[in-house]
């Protein structure tokens, strides 16, 4: 069974870092992915990359951002855009609220920043959707900024290479390594190498990121409060306002869980409701 971590985080020697820098690069140039999004420095479509990479696969972001982006160039067209249309571009991607969060967002930075996404990580962190490692990412890979920051593949990466063996590791162990190694020339190449390792490690030996201490397993999707609101803004996006009763006959779906996906719904202000019937907000 792995330990749990108690000892400080190893201490890195220049050559220690050199090492690690090689190895991960060495990687990068034999299995760099060719992703869309790494093809542009462009604030907005960097910003729309990140926001669908939040807990989706990079397969399924990558079969949906170009026909995105050529429905919504900039930030003044998604901004523009009913929501109906923004929700029925965005599926395939779930999680909807993140297509409505990038919306509000669009509509913000038109109207308060002259359709300029900020440079700065605290300021890009307090926009809707975004919170503090989504607005670092966007810093590197957008203003190959020099940001220090944990994600999923990322973390990987170091719980494997620095705490082999070791369980409940915390971030704040992880940090000063993530600083220690970043290639503060180009933090937008580095990160790219860093992702594409750890999501090799993961398809090689399972998910290292089980052993740190954030790890929490996904609940299973399918029969789930998350999919029937999927199914009720998928029903909604293609029709007419419906009841309740309606959308329960159309769905099959049982009074008590839609009527708590329904309020959900509104609540997020996903959805609209009129006269006893649900449309599109």
């Amino acid at each position: 069974m792995p330990r749990a971590a108690r000892a400080p985080a190893p201490h890195l020697a220049p050559r220690d870092v050199a090492r690690f820098r090689a190895k991960v690069r060495r990687h990068h140039a034999a299995h760099g992915r060719d992703l869309p999004w790494r093809h542009t420095a462009d604030p907005y479509r960097i910003l729309v990359s990140e926001i669908m990479l939040q807990q989706t696969q990079v397969d399924r972001v990558a079969a949906r951002y170009d026909a995105f982006l050529a429905a919504f160039p900039t930030f003044a067209a998604l901004a523009a855009a009913p929501l109906a249309r923004v929700l029925a571009a965005w599926k395939g991607l779930g999680y909807n609220r993140r297509a409505l969060a990038l919306r509000r967002t669009a509509a913000i930075v038109v109207r308060e920043h002259g359709g300029r996404l900020p440079r700065d990580p605290e300021r890009l962190a307090r926009l809707p959707g975004i919170g503090a490692p989504t607005a670092a990412a966007i810093c590197a890979y957008a203003f190959n900024l020099p940001v220090v920051y944990i994600e999923t593949n990322i973390r990987a990466v170091f719980l494997h290479h620095f705490f082999p063996g070791r369980a409940a590791v915390p971030d704040a162990r992880l940090l000063p390594l993530v600083a220690r190694t970043l290639d503060r020339r180009n933090p937008r190449a580095w990160y790219s190498a860093l992702m594409d390792f750890g999501t090799a490690l993961k398809k090689k030996l399972g998910n290292p990121g089980r052993l740190s201490a954030h790890y929490r397993r996904q609940p299973p999707f399918e029969g789930s409060r998350r999919q029937l609101r999927g199914r009720v803004l998928a029903a909604l996006v293609r029709g007419r306002p419906r009841t309740a009763a309606a959308l329960a006959r159309a769905l099959g779906a049982g009074a008590a869980m839609l009527a708590e996906a329904l309020s959900g719904l509104v609540e997020d202000g996903l959805l609209a409701k009129a006269g006893g019937r649900y449309r599109i907000a």
